[in-house]
Order: structure tokens, then sequence, then C-alpha cells
């Protein structure tokens, strides 16, 4: 398998992901072996919520953080995962040191409402226990990528508020944003720049989107798009360093003559852009973005949960 850069989410490939075990409601199985009911409420509904997570230097990085926001989506969808945080958070450990994997991987833990008796979208048509899925995979960000910076496009696929559905909600219905990432595909770009309701920025597709302008950080506000634990961090980082960040609503008109830009992600953590619907950014990984990453890198290492 080639290495072929693109999108933010493109990595290394790693031979020990062939061989790599799915934990499985518990079990462990091998990734060609692990499988689900055709009857699981996620994948006749996209019934359920997920968390990405991070391993490096042993340990996992703001994990509280996110298994707060993982409980937080299961209750308002009135799901009962059926495991205490602790519990849960000892089945994780358990497939990572079944593998000894223990520095550059990515994981995708996802829990669904379970298997119903007939594909019907009610939940009281639920007949087990939630499905808990955790699959880890070496995973690296290409350097290249990060080297020449993303392209965007701005897409027509508009983020939803909560009147419709709630974007703070993690939730494994991604359709308008895998819309979303599909026009962006079609337009050759390597993510989709997204906007609100009444035509502001908002966020990226599978990233949250900021701008640096006169050497402020800016980002939207958090009612169109997910409370991202990396965007938080960013934040916080900027807000301890003395940095000037502004949550606040701004236009592509903003974006197009920003000084530089940048989106964050618990993968990548924090990748510079190069250019926004054909318009050049000045400055692709500019100081503010190098310096928020220096500051963002040792907020992980500060911030990492010992496998145990």
């Amino acid at each position: 398998m080639e290495d072929e850069p693109h999108g933010v989410h493109d990595f290394v490939y790693d031979p020990r992901n062939a061989d790599v075990l799915i934990s499985v409601n518990e079990d462990l199985k091998h990734r060609d072996e692990a499988t689900v009911s055709v009857f699981d409420s996620g994948y006749l509904l996209g019934d359920g919520v997920w968390e990405g997570l991070r391993v490096k230097n042993g340990g996992v990085a703001f994990l509280d953080e996110h298994l707060k926001r993982l409980y937080a989506g299961a209750k308002t969808i009135d799901m009962d995962i059926g495991l205490s945080k602790e519990e849960l958070t000892q089945r994780l450990f358990d497939c990572l040191k079944a593998q000894d994997m223990s520095d550059g991987v990515h994981i995708r833990l996802m829990v669904t409402r379970g298997i119903k008796k007939t594909p019907y979208q009610g939940p009281r048509f639920t007949i087990t226990k939630p499905t808990v899925v955790i699959i880890p995979e070496y995973k690296a960000p290409v350097p290249e990528v990060i080297e020449k910076g993303l392209s965007l496009f701005t897409v027509h696929v508009r983020r939803t508020g909560p009147a419709e559905q709630d974007q703070k909600l993690n939730s494994h219905s991604k359709l308008n944003c895998i819309l979303a990432c599909i026009q962006a595909d079609k337009a050759g770009a390597d993510e989709g720049l997204m906007l609100d309701a009444d035509g502001f920025v908002a966020t990226c597709n599978s990233t949250h989107f900021f701008i640096v302008r006169d050497g402020e950080v800016w980002t939207s506000p958090p009612d169109y798009c997910l409370g991202g634990i990396t965007r938080g961090n960013i934040i916080r980082v900027c807000e301890e360093a003395g940095i000037t960040v502004r949550e606040k609503r701004f236009s592509l008109f903003d974006v197009y003559s920003a000084n530089e830009a940048f989106v964050t992600g618990t993968f990548a953590g924090v990748t510079p852009v190069r250019e926004v619907d054909g318009r050049s950014i000045e400055h692709v990984g500019g100081p503010m973005a190098k310096r928020i990453t220096g500051l963002y890198q040792d907020l992980v290492s500060r911030s990492l949960t010992p496998i145990r």
C-alpha cells in the first residue's frame, strides 16, 4: 500500500495493523473476524455514540474528557452503556495491553444501543445490552500533509442547530458530514468547510477550524459544532500562554484574508491550511500555528492516563 498524501486523516500505513485485535463486547477478535450482527442498532440506524482516542508514551490522552463526552452523549439519546467509566476504561486498557500497544495508536471506541429483534427505530425493540467495540490501530499522520497544509472547499451542506440535531452529540449518524466530505472530494479538496444556518463559518466535516488575524486566534462559537476535545484544549493553551483567542462568528471574508488558518482534531493535533476555495492563506504553518502546536503537544504529555 502506497502512502498518497491527501487529507487530514490520511496516515502512514503500518503493517502491524494487519493482525490487530478488536474488542467486541470484551471478546478480542482478529480484525478479519471482528463482526457485529446485521440487527445491531448501529448498523441498522446509526444509533450510537463514539469517541476517537490517542495513545502516546504509555498513556491515553485526555481520557476523562473523552469519557465525559461519551457518557453525556449516551444519556442524551437515553442509552445506558451498562458499564461504569472505570469498567469501560479497564476494558480499553485490557485491549491495549493484550497487544502491547502503548504509543502511536489511534482508537475508535464505539457504543451502539445493541441488537434489535426486528429492523425498527424504536429503542424498545432492542433485545440486548449495548454493543461496545474498541478498534486500536497504529496510525501516524503523513508528514507531507502537515508540511504542505490542507486545501479546504466550502460545501453547501450546512451544520444544523439544536432544533434539528444538536452538533454536540457525537453520534454514529454522520451523513451530513459525509455529504460534505463527498462534495469536498469532488472539488479536489482535502476537507469540507461547513457554514452555519446564517452563512457564518461553523467547522469542517471532521475537524475544527481556526484562523489567525492580526495576532488573534479565532474559532466559531460552539453552537454549530461538536464540543471538540482538541478544540477546547487549543483554546486552553492559548489562554494560558496569553494569546488572544476568541470564539466568535466570522465569515468567509475573514477566512480568505486571514494571516494563518489551521484545523484541529484528536488524530493529527494541529494541521495547517494552505488554501480555502482557491484562495491561498498568507502563511502556511506560520509562527502562531507552530507556537500553538508546541503548546498543545506539551499539554498532551501532561494529560496522559497511564495504561494499567
